[in-house]
């Protein structure tokens, strides 16, 4: 009974952090604390299932499911999808970041670094990876 009871209370305070805008696990912080709690569900299942406690191992295995796949989601959470097509060429600069008399080594320079930072995978959105490369392409073929 007391099992129950903290799980409650942990689902309550996930569903009270996650009205504050985002998702709670799809916050890049706690994506791998998604992770782990999902292989820990499994093995509380497969303990159950064992056990014989067939009744909560199957709410076990759906809860790890859950956490798993919020763990995997990758989405934007919310707002516009960035503009990328018919940038100005001073938009593109802007973002980019380099002067008017920039040169194609300093535009891709500039793109690098802030790629580096702005990439899905360094914990970036794709929608700034997106703008980033348009900008580049814009202002790269003129």
């Amino acid at each position: 009974m007391l099992y129950l009871a903290l799980g409650a209370a942990a689902l309550a305070v996930f569903v009270w952090l996650g009205r504050r805008g985002r998702p709670v696990f799809q916050r890049p912080g706690l994506r791998v604390l998604s992770g782990v709690a999902s292989i820990a569900a499994f093995a509380g299942a497969a303990f159950l299932a064992v056990r014989g406690g067939w009744a909560f191992a199957p709410v076990l295995v759906v809860l790890g499911l859950w956490l798993a796949m919020s763990a995997r989601s990758h989405g934007a959470a919310g707002g516009p999808a960035p503009r990328t097509s018919g940038m100005s060429e001073t938009e593109a600069r802007s973002i980019l970041g380099v002067e008017a008399e920039a040169g194609p080594e300093e535009i891709q320079a500039a793109y690098t670094r802030l790629m580096r930072r702005a990439h899905p995978d360094a914990g970036g959105s794709a929608g700034l990876a997106a703008q980033l490369n348009a900008a580049r392409d814009r202002l790269i073929r003129r």
